[in-house]
């Protein structure tokens, strides 16, 4: 559709582009909140207002970085085999190297974690569901603090500012990075 619009010369590219990118948001973000918003109360999640709120904005920062992900793979292939495969690979990666799964990670691949937006979403998901003084029973009359817990204490939850601040920039990269893809290949 882009191509036949574009040789006719009905629109100019950005304006396709942002009209795609604001045509989009509305399911973008309407059905993650739907599905946040069932699942948070029913998983047992912290039960405050303001945690509740702040898990959806991330989740759904989290859906804009990845659609933006997913645009800019679309844009660099063009075609829908090879960028599916593509992505499917890159979740796979991201998603293993983000420390939800693995967290004693090679030293060779663990810079991957840097580049993995599910890594930030997660760090980001976890300090709002625990805070500083938080216990957990760690045995018979023992209790430890939650941010010593292995797992947590790994992926280091103490600057969740900063995880905020790759996720907005891998959002205006992505998307950056699908617009001039869209230009190199439509000039």
């Amino acid at each position: 559709m882009l191509i036949r619009e574009r040789s006719s010369g009905m629109y100019r590219l950005s304006s396709y582009y942002f009209a795609r990118t604001v045509g989009d948001l509305p399911m973008e973000l309407v059905l993650p909140t739907i599905f946040v918003t069932v699942t948070y109360w029913m998983g047992g999640l912290k039960p405050k207002f303001v945690t509740f709120i702040l898990t959806l904005l991330i989740i759904l920062l989290n859906v804009l970085v990845s659609q933006g992900l997913g645009l800019a793979l679309g844009a660099i292939l063009m075609d829908v085999k090879q960028a599916t495969t593509l992505s499917s690979v890159l979740m796979l990666v991201f998603l293993l190297a983000s420390g939800y799964y693995i967290q004693h990670i090679p030293i060779f691949i663990n810079w991957l974690k840097y580049i993995s937006f599910s890594h930030y979403c997660y760090k980001l998901l976890l300090g709002v569901q625990y805070s500083r003084n938080e216990v957990y029973e760690c045995g018979i009359g023992k209790y430890c603090e939650v941010l010593e817990f292995p797992p947590i204490k790994y992926l280091g939850i103490d600057n969740l500012v900063l995880d905020v601040v790759a996720l907005v920039v891998m959002l205006v990269v992505y998307r950056l990075l699908a617009y001039v893809a869209l230009r190199l290949w439509h000039q």
